[in-house]
């Protein structure tokens, strides 16, 4: 007991208790320790269930541990079920998933996880407890205040951006010890970066809060009128004189979830909390939302994306463009004053252009498109398409950020009405902030709960871009589930995810391009080429790779994969992905001429022969999808 005390107190007092792992000792005499393993990378899983049968609940800590002392439950044979979101335990003979375990004081035991998720869950951030299995077992952890930061019981979404140095971190709503009701305009906290000081990611964060007298995180950015305040859009942007301002969109929120209010603060940094800048008119038609990212546009300016969901809305990289609603543009194919006037390509595609003084798209707007017949359901841009089944995703919010590793930029982002409400996270990737986004794989899926707003953090990338660290808010919030996870919910969860899994080795647009010798077929969009149809960029198990012939100009199959312009499927049936459409090279006769379409329709009217059996099977243009019309 005397050592249980010890340690307590030296966390309470923010000492440092070392790395992530173990100590090389047994638990504490009076208690028997579970720890909970992913079966591939061996690491403590967070968040993992265990229920006995007479339904006593215990919950892994960010280590993977539980310490079991249960009167009248110790050292004899007790049954656990075991569950957690993402993974699975194999069944017993009567499909219990669980295990039984002699609950000796003094002794480990260790359960070994099959993870389903494609990332890796692996700490809480926030909140109460973290590492509190692990303290009373004796265990170390890897964050200086493992039991209680900033007096934060719980917090919502995250936003967070570099800013003189540091890595700044802003939350939303966040719950406290003394009293249901907390901090409703934002707290924050910073913490040293990555090779400056700062935890390997891998590990956890160091948060320093910014707290009050009272010691509870305080409030950074409270704006005058009733109800909370909430921000977002937080960037870094140069004002007049070129120097530094850190500045966010606030909103201010009455029931149920109405945004009454919007306008811009900026940080004071002698104060250390934000300041009011200006407000924006109720009929702005655009405002910064959702996380940003900087890009050198294709005119040569910068630029300011939003990426609340897919990125729909830019501005420039000023201050006083930020400052200015009038100067917010959005990627749209609505004529201006035009109400819902569609515009197209001469391809037939829909014809998207940057554009002011519109809103942006909408699912209430968009839906109205379809049943009008004025665009079809698959031409949505507000949802991907699942490449597993060829359905589309409606999404929700995320994040995008340029990718060195895949030279593309990537998106985690959140699903709405999928497995659960908004549990669900998908990964997509695109080589234009403007898309086409279109194939996504699910990455984190969760049972009758929240897991929203995913945020990445492309400061944390390491291995040359390949693995990228992320976390969203848990909660059982519009979950529907009635019993919120003790210690997590409410909370922000960081996972990890590596890029190089073949499962994330998604379809990708390949484009024709006429030219005087024959069509050339390239990933790299020309001018305002619409895709021609979507294939892998890298082999995988079942693909062949599609060449040029040198002599002929036509598409081939090819011996070698590193001569490959794109892989096909050999057979979609052995995919899974039956929705694929067979790629077919026709001829005239007497002719040299080829051309390429897929499905069984000729290119157009004419003497056309259908080569016999197809080069392979391709991912069709997502408005084509039968599926999701």
């Amino acid at each position: 007991m005397l050592a249980r005390h010890t340690i307590l107190s030296a966390v309470l007092l923010g000492l440092p208790l070392g790395a992530l792992g173990q100590a090389a000792q047994s638990p504490p005499a009076a208690w028997f320790a579970i720890r909970v393993v992913d079966e591939e990378t061996q690491r403590g899983v967070p968040l993992v269930e265990l229920e006995t049968v007479n339904h006593i609940r215990f919950y892994t800590d960010s280590n993977g541990w539980v310490a079991f002392h249960e009167p009248g439950l110790m050292d004899r044979q007790i049954f656990f079920h075991v569950r957690s979101h993402g993974y699975d335990y194999p069944k017993d003979g009567f499909g219990y998933r669980g295990v039984r375990l002699k609950t000796t004081p003094g002794t480990e035991a260790v359960l070994k996880l099959k993870r389903l998720n494609i990332a890796e869950r692996l700490y809480r951030v926030t909140g109460a407890g973290i590492y509190r299995d692990s303290l009373l077992l004796g265990r170390s952890a890897p964050i200086e205040r493992p039991l209680l930061n900033g007096a934060v019981f719980g917090s919502d979404s995250v936003v967070t951006t570099v800013y003189r140095g540091k890595l700044h971190w802003f939350w939303g709503d966040t719950n406290r010890p003394s009293y249901p009701l907390g901090n409703f305009h934002v707290p924050f906290a910073t913490s040293p970066l990555p090779g400056d000081g700062g935890l390997d990611p891998a590990l956890g964060v160091n948060l320093t809060y910014a707290v009050g007298k009272n010691g509870f995180a305080r409030e950074a950015a409270k704006m005058p009128g009733k109800g909370p305040t909430w921000i977002d859009g937080l960037v870094v942007l140069p004002d007049e004189n070129r120097q530094p301002r850190m500045v966010a969109q606030y909103v201010k929120i009455k029931a149920p979830l109405t945004v009454y209010e919007r306008g811009v603060v900026q940080f004071d940094d002698e104060q250390q909390q934000f300041a009011h800048r200006t407000t924006f008119p109720e009929d702005a038609p655009l405002f910064p939302h959702g996380h940003p990212f900087l890009h050198r546009a294709e005119d040569g300016r910068d630029y300011v994306y939003f990426a609340g969901g897919l990125p729909q809305v830019r501005v420039r990289a000023t201050l006083d463009s930020y400052l200015d609603p009038a100067q917010y543009e959005t990627y749209t194919f609505l004529q201006p004053g035009s109400g819902n006037e569609v515009q197209r390509n001469s391809d037939g595609s829909l014809r998207f252009k940057w554009r002011r003084g519109l809103p942006k798209l909408d699912p209430k707007q968009v839906k109205q498109l379809i049943d009008d017949g004025k665009i079809a359901a698959g031409e949505s841009p507000l949802h991907l398409v699942d490449v597993e089944t060829g359905k589309p995703v409606l999404t929700q919010h995320g994040s995008v950020y340029w990718n060195v590793h895949r030279r593309r930029w990537v998106m985690m982002i959140s699903q709405s009405f999928g497995a659960s409400m908004l549990g669900e996270i998908w990964f997509a990737e695109a080589a234009r902030p403007e898309g086409p986004w279109a194939y996504a794989r699910k990455i984190v899926s969760h049972n009758d709960y929240s897991f929203y707003n995913p945020k990445q953090h492309p400061y944390f990338a390491k291995d040359g871009g390949r693995t990228l660290f992320f976390e969203a808010t848990y909660t059982a919030s519009f979950s529907g589930n009635k019993h919120p996870t003790p210690l997590y919910d409410y909370n922000q969860i960081m996972y990890r995810l590596q890029l190089d899994d073949p499962r994330l080795n998604l379809p990708v647009p390949v484009y024709e391009r006429p030219s005087a010798a024959g069509a050339t077929w390239s990933m790299v969009r020309h001018g305002n080429a619409a895709p021609w149809f979507f294939a892998l960029p890298q082999p995988t198990e079942g693909t062949i790779p599609i060449g040029r012939d040198e002599k002929t100009g036509r598409l081939v199959r090819l011996a070698k994969t590193a001569d490959a312009l794109f892989h096909a499927a050999a057979d979609p049936a052995a995919l899974g992905q039956a929705y694929l459409q067979p790629l077919h090279e026709w001829t005239r006769t007497h002719q040299d001429q080829a051309v390429y379409s897929y499905g069984t329709n000729s290119p157009d009217n004419g003497n056309w022969h259908r080569s016999p059996k197809p080069l392979g099977h391709i991912w069709p243009v997502p408005s084509e999808l039968q599926t999701a019309k």
